[in-house]
């Protein structure tokens, strides 16, 4: 059957039966099941569906998720954060919300509701996110965090906040289910380059953020991949006496 007898028995045109073959489009569940059954491969029907249905909520655009406002994005995560006991975490350009004060959170969010022009509902993200960081105290987790040495520096919301910041990450990676590393910046580094921010929630799944949109990545073999790379990382980062010099280091430079 050629792709145009295909489009004749569904009941589309030929140009979206061939975007749909070639990956340039989506078919929905309608064009799925007419596919099947004029393919006499009704059987296919139900596993097609699913598969569709994990594509279509891996990639959730940032503009859909906040087109109320920012506090449903910070709520919809809670009840993941509250069944996971092993958290890796990674983030090459800020400092990860779980060790975040409020007043940085509220220094990113405000950035990031100005950049996308979502309503303003400021507050009420930042409690939200204020209200998962609980799970931080929590004696049954832990929480492997894993920062670039950059991101020290990076001079959100003003001296006052990055100080303040800076601070209170000192005062969280004491915590003895906490183990904060540090990454260095160094000329020579040839392995364990940085990547996108990712959090691994136990081995179920991983979060990363990316400019547009929040992905999900669900796949064993995926997930698989970034606990490697969170290892390769974490081997080239510094802990203890060493990290919290690194974070005096760069209060110094904040501070001059």
């Amino acid at each position: 059957m050629t792709a145009r007898d295909l489009a004749r028995l569904m009941g589309r045109h030929g140009s979206k039966v061939s975007r749909i073959e070639h990956g340039s489009a989506a078919p929905s569940e309608d064009d799925i099941r007419a596919w099947c059954r004029h393919c006499h491969a009704e059987d296919r029907t139900a596993d097609i569906i699913a598969s569709l249905r994990a594509v279509e909520g891996m990639w959730v655009e940032w503009r859909r998720m906040e087109r109320n406002g920012l506090r449903r994005a910070q709520v919809a995560r809670l009840p993941l954060y509250q069944r996971t006991r092993q958290f890796r975490i990674y983030t090459p350009n800020i400092l990860p919300g779980m060790l975040q004060t409020r007043a940085y959170t509220a220094a990113i969010l405000a950035a990031i509701a100005r950049r996308r022009g979502v309503p303003d509902d400021l507050d009420d993200a930042v409690a939200a996110r204020m209200e998962r960081q609980q799970v931080l105290f929590d004696s049954r987790r832990r929480f492997a965090c894993l920062v670039e040495e950059s991101a020290l520096l990076a001079g959100i919301g003003g001296t006052d906040v990055m100080v303040g910041q800076l601070g209170h990450l000192i005062s969280v990676s004491a915590l003895p289910n906490v183990s904060l590393g540090v990454l260095p910046w160094r000329p020579d580094r040839d392995a364990a380059w940085p990547v996108e921010a990712f959090y691994m929630f136990d081995d179920e799944q991983v979060a990363v953020e990316l400019v547009s949109g929040h992905l999900t990545v669900t796949q064993p073999r995926e997930i698989a991949m970034y606990a490697q790379v969170f290892t390769e990382l974490a081997d080239a980062a510094v802990y203890g006496a060493a990290a919290r010099s690194r974070i005096m280091a760069a209060i110094s430079v904040i501070s001059e």
